[in-house]
């Protein structure tokens, strides 16, 4: 029986010798190319279970000649032994982060730098997942990184969970003009108690939410929030107010036309996973999180903290609807010229900086900063963010707004 173990050991042994031989080389000669990666890899759980370099980027690079054939790991290199969490990821809103960024009006306009080159939108949202005329595209125009998807949290070449999970793991990429959910969350009572329990003056033990505990329940890579990031849902509202303020917000978005019907920008909403179509979708994320929130508060200061942020979002659509009308009654008037990109006389929020007009530059301001702040800062418990950076700031960009129009239309009847 011992002579049977010795040569089946004997066996995988000599099996792995050119496994164990090629990892030596990369080892070797990276040690002295680029050093610093070695050292993350010799303390990771992959360098631990033999994962070695070849398993994610293949046998083909063995020398300086042939450095383009090293394989660039995607998602699907680390399904082979993650493969529950990659499905995971692939039904939540990171794995959309890519088709979203591209599905943007003016995303085109931008310098390939800030984008493909990734020192911009394309630096966070390369998280997403790529289509291979995209890998492809992205390695010809020489950006031979970002493809991975799961680096952008578990980092290369550690690609440690422990760092994963912590809450700065999420700050790169959460913070900022639309989504400083960063700067909320940080300087929020939760936030606050993590920072603290990270430098140790809160015991280990003591209860301190981070953004994987409210937003990955259970190490679940499936993200994704009730509102959605645009804060808009179907079906509408039963309020009647409300509802017609969401429709203006749709408008604005370039998902409904002017009679109230939908376009083909719909699609791409859906295809994005932006925003939650059905009130079962709805209630599923919003029941999770009330489920999350339990754990350190009655169920039913968790339904009425939440009710609280649908609120707020119910009092900045009324704000921003009027502010869109009024721009849309400057392009129905005459007053101000459509831009011939807009598919119809309604601003198109998602142009983002290359609105033409002060006005329509304010309105994608109050839309996607303040209006943000507004809704975001409620919902991540930080008074101050909703108040100030939000509904203050939206305030004083309807009045910015109202003066321009009524310049604007003065000028035109002279």
């Amino acid at each position: 029986m011992k002579h049977q173990l010795r040569v089946l050991m004997y066996a995988l042994f000599i099996s792995l010798v050119p496994y164990l031989a090629l990892s030596q080389n990369c080892v070797t000669c990276h040690k002295i190319k680029t050093p610093n990666i070695v050292t993350d890899w010799q303390i990771s759980k992959h360098s631990k279970n033999e994962v070695t370099c070849d398993v994610c980027h293949g046998d083909e690079h063995n020398s300086p000649k042939n450095i383009s054939k090293a394989k660039v790991p995607t998602p699907e290199t680390c399904a082979q032994c993650h493969e529950d969490r990659v499905e995971q990821f692939k039904k939540g809103k990171h794995a959309y982060a890519w088709a979203a960024m591209n599905a943007m009006p003016t995303i085109h306009w931008q310098p390939m730098e800030l984008i493909q080159g990734m020192k911009g939108c394309g630096g966070c949202h390369k998280i997403g997942l790529k289509s291979e005329d995209d890998i492809k595209k992205l390695k010809e125009e020489g950006s031979g990184y970002g493809l991975a998807s799961c680096d952008a949290c578990h980092t290369r070449h550690t690609f440690s969970r422990k760092e994963a999970q912590q809450p700065q793991a999420c700050q790169t990429c959460h913070m900022g003009f639309d989504h400083p959910q960063w700067e909320m969350y940080s300087s929020s009572k939760h936030g606050v108690r993590a920072l603290l329990k990270q430098q140790g003056i809160l015991p280990e033990n003591s209860a301190a939410p981070t953004c994987q505990t409210c937003h990955m329940q259970d190490g679940n890579h499936e993200v994704r929030t009730a509102w959605g990031f645009l804060a808009v849902r179907l079906p509408l509202p039963e309020d009647k107010q409300w509802a017609a303020d969401q429709v203006t917000i749709l408008q604005g978005l370039g998902v409904l036309d002017p009679d109230g019907n939908p376009t083909a920008r719909l699609d791409v909403v859906k295809a994005a996973d932006v925003a939650r179509l059905t009130q079962e979708d709805w209630q599923r994320e919003r029941d999770k999180m009330i489920k999350t929130c339990s754990k350190c508060h009655s169920s039913k200061f968790a339904k009425g903290e939440l009710q609280k942020g649908d609120d707020m979002i119910k009092s900045v659509d009324r704000v921003m609807a009027e502010a869109i009308r009024i721009v849309a009654g400057l392009y129905k008037d005459g007053v101000l010229k459509k831009p011939d990109n807009y598919a119809y006389p309604f601003p198109d929020l998602l142009t983002f900086h290359d609105a033409p007009t002060k006005i329509e530059q304010t309105l994608f301001v109050m839309y996607l900063k303040h209006r943000m702040r507004a809704f975001q800062g409620a919902f991540h418990a930080n008074p101050d963010y909703a108040l100030w950076y939000g509904w203050s700031e939206m305030k004083q960009d309807l009045v910015e707004i109202k003066t321009l129009a009524e310049e604007m239309r003065a000028k035109a009847h002279k």
